[in-house]
């Protein structure tokens, strides 16, 4: 549609570009780009761009009579087309019903993106390595980055480079609680709202460090149909778990055989994470105050319950983040310190092999026996650890062919 010079208010910094010919009410909108014609600022000429509009009665209003986008600084008819994106809101539940209207699929011919998103309730100890990780890109339009940072807490020093002002509308977040799942939820939704070129949405907590290079690590994740999610059945204290919040409390939507075990870092298409967005049902059974707090972790449940649950065949069964729980101190699993970190420690972690589950007991069955996803991040890592870890970042960490891993 085509916007006369009239209904136009211009300045060097903002056009207000108004149509009062059309009427949408909330849900009417349209799903496919409005296409506006849009006068330069200096006058001189139309420039037709392509914008995306989203209204939602959380934003204070029920219909548009009105059809409002603000765009600074238009630039010429040469530059990538504009996104314009409205303000997100910071109550949960309208925040995860808008996500869940987005399109689950990728833009066809569009460069599918990585989201990279951290849950932290400290400053990020291995944030020069990350960014020595994302430096080594061939583009900055292949990621995004996200950040939910609990309010409660300090962050000195605060994030910069490229976590600078990545912060998304973030909650408390604690151990025992569905706060940590919450945030997991917070995370997708900004993600799925933020950019509808991310593709497969990863989480990361401060303690996880990179261990291949950028590039390898981008090819891996885009070039999946799949999301890398471990999904385990008949572990140690499964039943625990699942009584948690009281013996009968997750009935009748999860059943006891129904229930999943699996790292809480893993890498979600675009289609589940859509999913999630729109989950109700399920959540609401996590969602919900333990009785039992040593059995109480329901970010390491909802997730690969609700997978599993839904759609089982779109998964890998297995993290792509590695952790050696064979020394567990307290819930936590084995946390490497600065001393131990040598080049042979990162390539014992590549050539490691992910635990597979749910096709057979735990991988044993014949169809997952011969895969084998190759790890690209690891924890748990002291702050102590970064300096040997930036000592070796370009020759190993970040070299693919190192020492033959």
């Amino acid at each position: 549609m085509e916007v006369p010079r009239r209904s136009l208010a211009a300045s060097v910094s903002t056009l207000r570009l108004i149509d009062r010919r059309k009427s949408f009410s909330y849900n009417q909108l349209p799903e496919e780009p409005i296409k506006l014609t849009v006068l330069k600022l200096d006058g001189s000429s139309f420039v037709q761009r392509e914008l995306t509009g989203v209204a939602s009665p959380e934003f204070g209003f029920r219909s548009l009579s009105v059809f409002s986008l603000y765009a600074r600084n238009v630039p010429d008819a040469s530059s990538p087309p504009l996104r314009i994106t409205p303000p997100i809101p910071k109550d949960d539940e309208p925040l995860l019903r808008l996500a869940s209207q987005v399109n689950p699929n990728h833009p066809p011919g569009s460069t599918r993106k990585v989201a990279f998103m951290y849950i932290t309730t400290t400053p990020l100890p291995f944030a020069p390595l990350w960014e020595m990780f994302f430096n080594g890109s061939s583009s900055k339009a292949l990621y995004n980055v996200y950040i939910h940072a609990d309010p409660t807490r300090d962050y000195d020093p605060g994030f910069s480079g490229v976590f600078a002002n990545r912060v998304i509308h973030s909650k408390r977040s604690e151990r025992y609680t569905p706060t940590l799942a919450a945030a997991a939820r917070r995370l997708l939704a900004h993600a799925l709202l933020d950019d509808p070129q991310n593709y497969i949405f990863a989480l990361f907590s401060p303690s996880c460090v990179p261990i291949r290079s950028f590039d390898f690590t981008y090819k891996t994740l885009v070039s999946s149909r799949k999301s890398f999610i471990e999904i385990l059945k008949d572990e140690p204290w499964q039943f625990e778990r699942w009584a948690a919040r009281g013996d009968d409390a997750m009935l009748p939507e999860v059943k006891l055989e129904d229930f999943r075990i699996g790292s809480q870092f893993w890498a979600l298409t675009r289609w589940h994470a859509r999913m999630v967005a729109r989950d109700r049902r399920i959540w609401e059974k996590f969602n919900k105050t333990c009785v039992r707090e040593d059995t109480c972790y329901p970010e390491e449940n909802y997730f690969p319950t609700l997978v599993n649950m839904r759609d089982p065949r779109g998964c890998v069964p297995a993290t792509l983040t590695h952790v050696d729980w064979t020394v567990n101190d307290g819930g936590h699993p084995r946390m490497y310190e600065a001393e131990e970190v040598v080049p042979e420690l990162i390539v014992r972690l590549r050539k490691s092999r992910p635990r597979y589950g749910e096709d057979g007991i735990n991988g044993s069955d014949w169809s997952v026996s011969k895969l084998s996803d190759p790890f690209l991040f690891a924890r748990k890592f002291s702050p102590e650890a970064l300096e040997p870890l930036l000592g070796m970042a370009r020759s190993v960490l970040f070299n693919d062919s190192a020492c033959g891993a």
